[in-house]
Protein backbone atom coordinates (compact mmCIF):
# COMPACT_ATOMS: atom_id res chain seq x y z
CA UNK A 1 0.00 0.00 0.00
CA UNK A 2 1.20 3.53 -0.73
CA UNK A 3 -0.01 6.77 0.77
CA UNK A 4 1.22 8.91 -2.14
CA UNK A 5 -1.99 8.93 -4.20
CA UNK A 6 -4.30 9.88 -1.33
CA UNK A 7 -2.02 11.81 1.05
CA UNK A 8 -2.32 15.56 1.35
CA UNK A 9 0.52 17.41 -0.36
CA UNK A 10 2.50 20.08 1.45
CA UNK A 11 2.23 22.88 -1.11
CA UNK A 12 -1.56 22.37 -1.35
CA UNK A 13 -2.21 22.66 2.38
CA UNK A 14 -3.26 26.30 2.07
CA UNK A 15 -5.53 25.68 -0.93
CA UNK A 16 -7.21 22.48 -2.13
CA UNK A 17 -6.14 20.26 0.78
CA UNK A 18 -7.20 22.82 3.36
CA UNK A 19 -10.75 22.89 1.99
CA UNK A 20 -10.95 19.09 1.77
CA UNK A 21 -9.53 18.63 5.26
CA UNK A 22 -11.86 21.18 6.83
CA UNK A 23 -14.87 19.60 5.11
CA UNK A 24 -13.81 16.20 6.46
CA UNK A 25 -13.24 17.64 9.95
CA UNK A 26 -16.83 18.84 10.15
CA UNK A 27 -17.96 15.19 10.04
CA UNK A 28 -16.24 14.42 13.34
CA UNK A 29 -17.79 13.66 16.70
CA UNK A 30 -16.16 15.60 19.55
CA UNK A 31 -16.78 14.61 23.14
CA UNK A 32 -15.09 13.66 26.43
CA UNK A 33 -15.06 11.16 29.26
CA UNK A 34 -13.78 11.28 32.80
CA UNK A 35 -10.51 9.44 33.32
CA UNK A 36 -8.43 8.62 36.39
CA UNK A 37 -9.32 10.85 39.38
CA UNK A 38 -12.24 12.30 37.43
CA UNK A 39 -10.07 14.33 35.03
CA UNK A 40 -11.93 15.29 31.85
CA UNK A 41 -10.33 13.72 28.77
CA UNK A 42 -11.44 15.01 25.37
CA UNK A 43 -11.42 13.08 22.10
CA UNK A 44 -12.41 13.21 18.43
CA UNK A 45 -13.95 10.39 16.38
CA UNK A 46 -14.40 10.06 12.62
CA UNK A 47 -16.73 7.21 11.76
CA UNK A 48 -17.64 5.78 8.39
CA UNK A 49 -21.27 5.25 7.40
CA UNK A 50 -22.53 1.72 6.88
CA UNK A 51 -23.07 2.42 3.18
CA UNK A 52 -19.50 3.58 2.64
CA UNK A 53 -18.17 0.58 4.54
CA UNK A 54 -20.15 -1.90 2.45
CA UNK A 55 -19.13 -0.25 -0.81
CA UNK A 56 -15.41 -0.56 -0.10
CA UNK A 57 -13.00 -3.25 1.02
CA UNK A 58 -13.05 -4.90 4.44
CA UNK A 59 -10.32 -2.45 5.38
CA UNK A 60 -13.04 0.18 5.79
CA UNK A 61 -14.33 -1.38 9.00
CA UNK A 62 -10.89 -1.13 10.61
CA UNK A 63 -10.13 1.69 13.03
CA UNK A 64 -7.00 3.55 14.06
CA UNK A 65 -6.54 5.18 17.46
CA UNK A 66 -4.04 8.06 17.49
CA UNK A 67 -2.03 8.73 20.65
CA UNK A 68 -0.46 12.20 20.26
CA UNK A 69 2.81 13.45 21.68
CA UNK A 70 3.42 15.95 24.47
CA UNK A 71 2.01 19.45 23.84
CA UNK A 72 -0.28 18.04 21.15
CA UNK A 73 -4.02 17.62 20.87
CA UNK A 74 -6.44 16.29 18.31
CA UNK A 75 -6.77 19.70 16.64
CA UNK A 76 -3.20 19.34 15.41
CA UNK A 77 -4.00 16.01 13.74
CA UNK A 78 -6.54 17.19 11.15
CA UNK A 79 -4.31 16.39 8.17
CA UNK A 80 -3.26 12.95 9.39
CA UNK A 81 -6.84 12.03 10.35
CA UNK A 82 -7.96 13.08 6.86
CA UNK A 83 -5.24 10.99 5.18
CA UNK A 84 -6.09 7.90 7.23
CA UNK A 85 -9.78 8.34 6.47
CA UNK A 86 -8.91 8.54 2.76
CA UNK A 87 -7.37 5.09 3.17
CA UNK A 88 -10.69 3.77 4.49
CA UNK A 89 -10.08 3.82 8.25
CA UNK A 90 -12.23 5.09 11.05
CA UNK A 91 -10.10 7.43 13.16
CA UNK A 92 -10.16 8.14 16.90
CA UNK A 93 -7.85 10.70 18.57
CA UNK A 94 -7.41 11.25 22.29
CA UNK A 95 -6.25 14.45 23.99
CA UNK A 96 -4.11 13.19 26.86
CA UNK A 97 -4.85 14.63 30.28
CA UNK A 98 -3.19 17.98 30.91
CA UNK A 99 -2.96 18.98 27.24
CA UNK A 100 -5.01 19.73 24.15
CA UNK A 101 -8.60 20.42 25.15
CA UNK A 102 -8.47 18.01 28.08
CA UNK A 103 -8.55 19.19 31.68
CA UNK A 104 -5.35 20.63 33.14
CA UNK A 105 -4.18 19.57 36.59
CA UNK A 106 -2.17 22.63 37.62
CA UNK A 107 -3.25 26.19 38.43
CA UNK A 108 -0.89 27.39 35.70
CA UNK A 109 -2.31 25.58 32.66
CA UNK A 110 0.97 25.90 30.78
CA UNK A 111 2.82 23.47 33.02
CA UNK A 112 3.45 19.98 31.67
CA UNK A 113 2.46 17.71 34.55
CA UNK A 114 1.15 14.26 35.33
CA UNK A 115 0.95 12.62 38.75
CA UNK A 116 1.58 9.10 37.47
CA UNK A 117 2.57 8.26 33.90
CA UNK A 118 0.24 5.26 33.96
CA UNK A 119 -2.68 7.66 34.42
CA UNK A 120 -2.22 8.44 30.72
CA UNK A 121 -2.26 4.70 30.07
CA UNK A 122 -5.40 3.97 32.04
CA UNK A 123 -7.14 6.90 30.33
CA UNK A 124 -6.41 5.57 26.86
CA UNK A 125 -7.41 2.04 27.89
CA UNK A 126 -10.80 3.40 28.95
CA UNK A 127 -11.00 5.25 25.63
CA UNK A 128 -10.21 2.12 23.60
CA UNK A 129 -12.35 -0.34 25.57
CA UNK A 130 -15.36 1.81 26.43
CA UNK A 131 -15.63 4.27 23.54
CA UNK A 132 -13.73 2.99 20.49
CA UNK A 133 -14.56 -0.73 20.68
CA UNK A 134 -18.37 -0.34 20.93
CA UNK A 135 -18.31 1.80 17.77
CA UNK A 136 -16.21 -0.77 15.89
CA UNK A 137 -18.30 -3.89 16.43
CA UNK A 138 -15.89 -4.67 19.27
CA UNK A 139 -13.07 -5.29 16.78
CA UNK A 140 -9.62 -4.48 18.09
CA UNK A 141 -8.34 -1.19 16.65
CA UNK A 142 -4.88 -0.36 15.38
CA UNK A 143 -2.80 2.11 17.41
CA UNK A 144 -0.69 4.89 15.89
CA UNK A 145 1.36 6.81 18.43
CA UNK A 146 3.90 9.62 18.41
CA UNK A 147 6.65 10.58 20.89
CA UNK A 148 5.20 10.70 24.45
CA UNK A 149 2.12 9.07 22.95
CA UNK A 150 4.44 6.23 21.88
CA UNK A 151 5.52 5.61 25.46
CA UNK A 152 1.86 5.66 26.49
CA UNK A 153 1.02 3.21 23.70
CA UNK A 154 3.84 0.82 24.64
CA UNK A 155 2.70 0.82 28.26
CA UNK A 156 -0.90 0.28 27.14
CA UNK A 157 -0.06 -2.95 25.33
CA UNK A 158 2.07 -4.04 28.29
CA UNK A 159 -0.65 -3.49 30.86
CA UNK A 160 -3.59 -4.47 28.64
CA UNK A 161 -2.17 -6.85 26.03
CA UNK A 162 -5.46 -7.84 24.38
CA UNK A 163 -6.92 -4.46 23.46
CA UNK A 164 -4.90 -3.54 20.33
CA UNK A 165 -4.49 -5.45 17.06
CA UNK A 166 -1.16 -3.92 15.95
CA UNK A 167 0.83 -0.80 16.84
CA UNK A 168 3.03 1.74 15.07
CA UNK A 169 5.26 3.93 17.22
CA UNK A 170 6.60 7.09 15.55
CA UNK A 171 9.64 8.64 17.26
CA UNK A 172 8.53 7.07 20.55
CA UNK A 173 9.70 8.59 23.82
CA UNK A 174 11.33 5.46 25.18
CA UNK A 175 13.76 7.88 26.78
CA UNK A 176 14.09 11.65 26.72
CA UNK A 177 17.19 13.18 25.14
CA UNK A 178 19.30 14.74 27.89
CA UNK A 179 21.32 16.74 25.36
CA UNK A 180 24.83 17.66 26.43
CA UNK A 181 24.27 16.47 29.99
CA UNK A 182 25.23 12.89 30.85
CA UNK A 183 22.06 11.03 31.74
CA UNK A 184 23.20 10.37 35.32
CA UNK A 185 23.65 14.13 35.85
CA UNK A 186 20.22 14.83 34.38
CA UNK A 187 18.59 12.22 36.62
CA UNK A 188 20.33 13.66 39.68
CA UNK A 189 19.13 17.17 38.86
CA UNK A 190 15.57 15.96 38.34
CA UNK A 191 15.60 14.03 41.60
CA UNK A 192 16.99 17.01 43.52
CA UNK A 193 14.46 19.41 41.94
CA UNK A 194 11.53 17.16 42.84
CA UNK A 195 12.80 16.82 46.40
CA UNK A 196 13.04 20.61 46.82
CA UNK A 197 9.64 21.07 45.18
CA UNK A 198 7.98 18.67 47.64
CA UNK A 199 9.74 20.29 50.60
CA UNK A 200 8.89 23.91 49.77
CA UNK A 201 5.64 23.82 47.81
CA UNK A 202 2.51 21.82 47.02
CA UNK A 203 2.49 23.36 43.53
CA UNK A 204 4.51 21.61 40.78
CA UNK A 205 7.53 23.63 39.70
CA UNK A 206 8.90 23.97 36.24
CA UNK A 207 12.17 22.13 35.78
CA UNK A 208 15.26 24.32 35.35
CA UNK A 209 15.04 26.35 32.14
CA UNK A 210 11.37 25.51 31.45
CA UNK A 211 8.67 28.17 31.14
CA UNK A 212 5.22 29.04 29.81
CA UNK A 213 4.49 28.61 26.11
CA UNK A 214 6.52 30.81 23.77
CA UNK A 215 6.41 30.96 20.01
CA UNK A 216 9.53 29.43 18.49
CA UNK A 217 10.53 30.57 15.03
CA UNK A 218 10.73 28.05 12.22
CA UNK A 219 14.48 28.70 11.93
CA UNK A 220 15.01 27.61 15.53
CA UNK A 221 12.66 24.64 15.55
CA UNK A 222 13.91 21.04 15.84
CA UNK A 223 10.58 19.34 15.10
CA UNK A 224 10.11 19.59 11.33
CA UNK A 225 11.66 20.80 8.05
CA UNK A 226 8.20 21.69 6.72
CA UNK A 227 7.50 25.43 6.88
CA UNK A 228 3.84 24.93 5.97
CA UNK A 229 3.10 22.27 8.58
CA UNK A 230 5.13 24.02 11.28
CA UNK A 231 3.36 27.34 10.64
CA UNK A 232 -0.01 25.58 10.77
CA UNK A 233 0.89 24.35 14.26
CA UNK A 234 1.96 27.85 15.37
CA UNK A 235 -1.20 29.41 13.92
CA UNK A 236 -3.34 26.83 15.68
CA UNK A 237 -1.81 27.70 19.05
CA UNK A 238 -2.49 31.40 18.44
CA UNK A 239 -6.08 30.80 17.33
CA UNK A 240 -6.80 28.44 20.27
CA UNK A 241 -4.79 29.69 23.26
CA UNK A 242 -6.60 27.19 25.50
CA UNK A 243 -4.50 24.37 23.96
CA UNK A 244 -1.18 26.08 24.59
CA UNK A 245 1.25 24.13 26.75
CA UNK A 246 4.65 25.22 27.99
CA UNK A 247 7.58 23.33 29.40
CA UNK A 248 7.69 20.38 31.77
CA UNK A 249 7.70 20.18 35.54
CA UNK A 250 10.27 18.20 37.47
CA UNK A 251 7.47 15.75 38.38
CA UNK A 252 6.71 15.09 34.70
CA UNK A 253 10.39 14.40 34.06
CA UNK A 254 10.51 12.06 37.05
CA UNK A 255 7.61 10.12 35.57
CA UNK A 256 9.31 10.06 32.13
CA UNK A 257 12.34 8.39 33.72
CA UNK A 258 10.15 5.90 35.53
CA UNK A 259 8.28 4.90 32.37
CA UNK A 260 11.58 4.14 30.64
CA UNK A 261 12.38 1.68 33.42
CA UNK A 262 8.89 0.16 33.26
CA UNK A 263 9.03 -0.26 29.47
CA UNK A 264 12.23 -2.29 29.63
CA UNK A 265 11.36 -4.22 32.80
CA UNK A 266 8.02 -5.41 31.41
CA UNK A 267 8.98 -5.72 27.76
CA UNK A 268 8.01 -9.41 27.77
CA UNK A 269 4.37 -8.47 28.37
CA UNK A 270 4.06 -7.05 24.85
CA UNK A 271 2.41 -9.72 22.71
CA UNK A 272 0.80 -7.77 19.85
CA UNK A 273 2.97 -6.74 16.86
CA UNK A 274 4.83 -3.44 17.09
CA UNK A 275 6.56 -1.42 14.36
CA UNK A 276 8.86 1.45 15.32
CA UNK A 277 9.84 4.37 13.09
CA UNK A 278 12.76 6.60 13.98
CA UNK A 279 13.53 10.12 12.79
CA UNK A 280 17.16 10.16 11.70
CA UNK A 281 17.87 13.71 12.95
CA UNK A 282 15.80 13.52 16.13
CA UNK A 283 17.03 15.64 19.04
CA UNK A 284 13.92 15.32 21.22
CA UNK A 285 14.09 11.65 22.18
CA UNK A 286 17.05 9.29 22.57
CA UNK A 287 17.41 7.28 19.36
CA UNK A 288 20.06 4.99 20.82
CA UNK A 289 17.81 3.81 23.64
CA UNK A 290 14.93 3.60 21.16
CA UNK A 291 17.02 1.21 19.04
CA UNK A 292 18.00 -0.75 22.13
CA UNK A 293 14.32 -1.13 23.03
CA UNK A 294 13.60 -2.41 19.54
CA UNK A 295 16.34 -5.03 19.82
CA UNK A 296 15.04 -6.27 23.17
CA UNK A 297 11.46 -6.29 21.91
CA UNK A 298 12.38 -8.44 18.92
CA UNK A 299 14.15 -10.94 21.18
CA UNK A 300 11.03 -11.15 23.34
CA UNK A 301 8.53 -11.13 20.45
CA UNK A 302 9.98 -11.86 16.96
CA UNK A 303 6.86 -10.49 15.22
CA UNK A 304 7.82 -7.01 16.46
CA UNK A 305 10.74 -4.92 15.13
CA UNK A 306 11.40 -7.69 12.63
CA UNK A 307 14.92 -6.52 11.73
CA UNK A 308 15.73 -5.86 15.40
CA UNK A 309 15.88 -2.14 14.69
CA UNK A 310 13.51 0.73 13.92
CA UNK A 311 12.85 1.96 10.41
CA UNK A 312 15.14 4.99 10.27
CA UNK A 313 13.80 7.88 8.15
CA UNK A 314 17.17 9.45 7.39
CA UNK A 315 17.36 13.22 7.66
CA UNK A 316 13.91 13.60 9.22
CA UNK A 317 13.28 15.56 12.39
CA UNK A 318 11.16 14.39 15.31
CA UNK A 319 7.64 14.89 13.94
CA UNK A 320 7.48 12.41 11.06
CA UNK A 321 3.80 13.04 10.28
CA UNK A 322 4.33 16.82 10.19
CA UNK A 323 7.50 16.72 8.11
CA UNK A 324 8.18 17.59 4.49
CA UNK A 325 6.54 15.19 2.06
CA UNK A 326 9.83 13.47 1.25
CA UNK A 327 9.95 12.24 4.87
CA UNK A 328 6.25 12.14 5.71
CA UNK A 329 4.99 10.04 2.82
CA UNK A 330 7.51 7.19 3.35
CA UNK A 331 6.65 7.19 7.07
CA UNK A 332 2.90 7.14 6.40
CA UNK A 333 3.29 4.45 3.75
CA UNK A 334 5.34 2.27 6.11
CA UNK A 335 2.73 2.62 8.85
CA UNK A 336 -0.12 1.72 6.50
CA UNK A 337 1.78 -1.27 5.15
CA UNK A 338 2.31 -2.52 8.72
CA UNK A 339 -1.39 -2.29 9.50
CA UNK A 340 -2.35 -3.92 6.20
CA UNK A 341 -0.64 -7.15 7.30
CA UNK A 342 -3.12 -7.52 10.15
CA UNK A 343 -6.46 -6.87 8.46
Amino acid sequence: MTAEKNASIEYQLATKCKKDIETFWQTGEFSFFHGIDGIRVNYAAFLRSQSSQSSQSSQSSQSIVISPGRCEGYLKYKELAFDLSQQGYQVFIIDHRGQGLSERMTINHHKGYVEHFDDYVDDIYHFVSQIVAPQCNNQKPFLLAHSMGGAIAARLIQKYPNCILATVLSSPMIAINSGMLPIWVAKSLIKASCYLNRFFSSTPWYFIGQSNYKISSFAKNNLSHSKHRYQNFIDLYQECPEIQLGGVTCYWLQQAIKVQQDLFTEIGKITSPVFIMQAGDDTIVDNEIQTNFCEHLNLSDPQSCKESKPLNIKGARHELFFEQDKYRIPALTAALNWFKQYH
